[in-house]
């Protein structure tokens, strides 16, 4: 079995996973990977997670150019913004997961830094997640809006629309975007609660010891 075989393979096993799981559901959602030789498998247009075909991902070369598969995902300027602006990526992943869009929709998120500091682990995995105002579908401006940010952020919030997370690889890019749907379901969970969330002194002691681009 090649590597780029087995990273079709785990793509629609992951990719299974999170539709199986709920935290995505009918065809919605699109999800990408480097392969070995510096192009793009990518998640066909209309396709749902939890039947994601391994011989039909859209293959992408390392120019960009579409040479093999179905039609890719129409959010693809999205996809290529963190491709081309975080030379660490090797992954990405969009859900549009219940929870986190429920969040971005209270008038009182911090639009730079998204999630509330509830557990280290969203600041480990995520650092901070940009909220992102609402696009239409398929609008290359949110790709053009991700690449406002410069590489500053491995996450962002699509406003009233879902998660996009970028990692290092696929396995990576999707423990951090179900981080991602667990805090948001936490903070409203404790919403109306007084919530004990991490202190700025504690948030301070996971950036460092984790060493999280936290960016400011």
């Amino acid at each position: 079995m090649t590597e780029e075989t087995r990273l079709r393979e785990q793509m629609c096993l992951l990719a299974k996973s999170m539709f199986d799981r709920g935290l995505t559901g009918g065809s919605t959602g699109n999800i990408s990977a480097r392969t070995p030789d510096g192009g793009l498998l990518v998640s066909p247009t209309g396709t749902a997670f939890g039947r994601l075909d391994p011989a039909r991902l859209s293959r992408f070369d390392a120019a960009g150019t579409l040479i093999d598969g179905d039609k890719p995902t129409k959010e693809m300027p999205l996809h290529s913004a963190f491709y081309d602006t975080r030379n660490r990526t090797g992954a990405v992943v969009h859900l549009h997961s219940c929870h986190s869009v429920a969040w971005s929709l209270m008038p009182s998120v911090d639009a730079d830094n998204f999630l509330p500091p509830l557990t280290p682990y969203s600041i480990m995995k995520l650092g901070k997640v940009k909220l992102l105002p609402f696009f239409l579908p398929g609008d290359p401006a949110m790709g053009e809006a991700v690449r406002g940010l410069a590489g500053k952020r491995s996450a962002v919030m699509l406003a009233n629309h879902g998660p996009v997370v970028a990692g290092k690889d696929i396995e990576a890019a999707c423990n951090a975007i179900e981080e991602l749907e667990d805090t948001a379901r936490l903070a409203i969970l404790m919403r109306g609660y007084d919530a004990q969330a991490l202190t700025p002194e504690q948030v301070n002691s996971v950036v460092t010891k984790f060493n999280v681009d936290w960016d400011e």
